[in-house]
C-alpha cells in the first residue's frame, strides 16, 4: 500500500507514538480511528495522530478490519516461532539443486 506523500506540519515524539502503540495494543478492536484519537490517556493533535497511525499501518503493526476498526496485529514472538523452523527458512541453492537431480 502506497499513501501519497503529503506536507506534515508536526511530527510525532517517541512518546506519542509509544503511547498510542499501546493503547491500540490494550484495546485492540475496539475502537475506529477517531473513537481511538478521542480515547488517548494524552490529547495529541489528530494531524499528529494519524502520521502515527500511518506509520504503524505501513510497518504492519496495525490493520483495519471490515468495520474500519483499528487491530493490533504485531506478533514477534510468533514470528521468530517461524523463522527458527527449519521447514520455513531460506534453503541455499545448493541444497535445492541436489533435490532437483
Amino acid at each position: 500500500m502506497v499513501f501519497a506523500q503529503t506536507q506534515v506540519l508536526h511530527y510525532p515524539r517517541l512518546d506519542t507514538v509509544m503511547m498510542v502503540e499501546d493503547f491500540i495494543r490494550k484495546h485492540s478492536g475496539e475502537f475506529r480511528k477517531r473513537g481511538l484519537w478521542e480515547g488517548l490517556p494524552k490529547k495529541t493533535m489528530y494531524q499528529t495522530f494519524c502520521v502515527v497511525v500511518d506509520y504503524l499501518l505501513e510497518s504492519g503493526k496495525i490493520a483495519f478490519d471490515k468495520e474500519r476498526k483499528i487491530a493490533w496485529i504485531y506478533n514477534p514472538a510468533l514470528v521468530k516461532k517461524y523463522l527458527n523452523r527449519p521447514d520455513l527458512g531460506w534453503k541455499n541453492e545448493a541444497s535445492v539443486k541436489n533435490k532437483i537431480r
